[in-house]
């Protein structure tokens, strides 16, 4: 006779027959076809009564798919990174900067006793 634990050797979840008596029936489901630029063809599966996007990403590249082969959506374009100081001087001329700078080193020298 074994000691120990007696549902060793089973996962949590699982019983005699798993499958679709134990959960249930599957929704009924359609296929759709979509299409990226980069001509990769999937085809994901929606439920009947689910309500069917116009595009779709593709698993295989991540553009946007479309449901028309010959006409796929155009890749949207990415705006590149703007660090802090890129945002900075769309607001502000250089004028606008060196005026603050000169203010911010009165100060400074104001507070050391120059």
């Amino acid at each position: 006779m074994t000691g120990g634990n007696a549902i060793r050797g089973t996962r949590v979840g699982s019983g005699p027959t798993v499958g679709e008596s134990e959960r249930g029936e599957a929704a009924p489901r359609k296929r759709i076809d979509y299409w990226c630029a980069n001509a990769h063809h999937s085809k994901p599966s929606f439920a009947l009564d689910a309500e069917v996007p116009e595009e779709w990403d593709c698993p295989r590249c991540g553009l946007p798919a479309g449901r028309d082969e010959q006409n796929p959506p155009a890749a949207k374009r990415n705006e590149p990174y703007k660090s802090h100081l890129a945002y900075v001087k769309e607001r502000r001329s250089d004028e606008d900067g060196m005026r603050i700078l000169d203010e911010a080193l009165a100060k400074l020298r104001e507070r050391k006793g120059r």
